[in-house]
């Protein structure tokens, strides 16, 4: 029942972030406040553009290709942590399991190890990826922000 709940807020969690990630990282809307004409619009916006990109350094068609970070998967996953995780379940599960079923302990602990190793490297790899995201939204919104500050220069109206 745990781990379904787990899974469930971890699920929950990646959707929210997908959800804000996207939210944050809207063009901004551009309102031409003094009559500025389509094609005199199109020309500022993509001065405004190139302009926001030196300044920042950011290219958000860059950003927005960025590969997420790859997850770490199989047995060099964890840096042995699985398997350590499995020896000191076994230790621990043939500790309290004593003397007459200690076999029967140590391998409940084994698999109790294994799991918990596993999880915490799952972990690990949703707070990289969170991570990632996070500053993926950053630079995007330092990008934005410098674009508007740049059109509403120009007479523009930024939201």
């Amino acid at each position: 029942m745990n781990r379904i709940r787990s899974a469930c807020a971890r699920g929950f969690t990646f959707v929210a972030m997908g959800l804000a990630f996207s939210a944050a990282l809207a063009k901004p809307i551009v309102y031409p406040s003094k009559g500025q004409s389509p094609q005199q619009q199109q020309k500022d916006e993509g001065e405004c553009y190139v302009w926001a990109k030196n300044s920042t350094g950011i290219d958000p068609a860059a950003v927005a290709s960025a590969p997420a970070p790859q997850q770490q998967t199989g047995p060099a996953a964890g840096g042995g942590e699985r398997a350590r995780g499995a020896v000191r379940g076994a230790v621990v599960g043939g500790i309290i399991d004593g003397s007459d079923g200690a076999g029967k302990g140590a391998a409940v602990g084994v698999v109790a190890g294994g799991v918990r190793a596993r999880n915490n490297q799952r972990n690990q790899n949703a707070q990289s990826q969170q991570q990632a995201q996070a500053q993926k939204q950053d630079a995007m919104n330092t990008f934005y922000r410098a674009q508007g500050a740049c059109l509403e220069g120009r007479g523009y109206t930024i939201k």
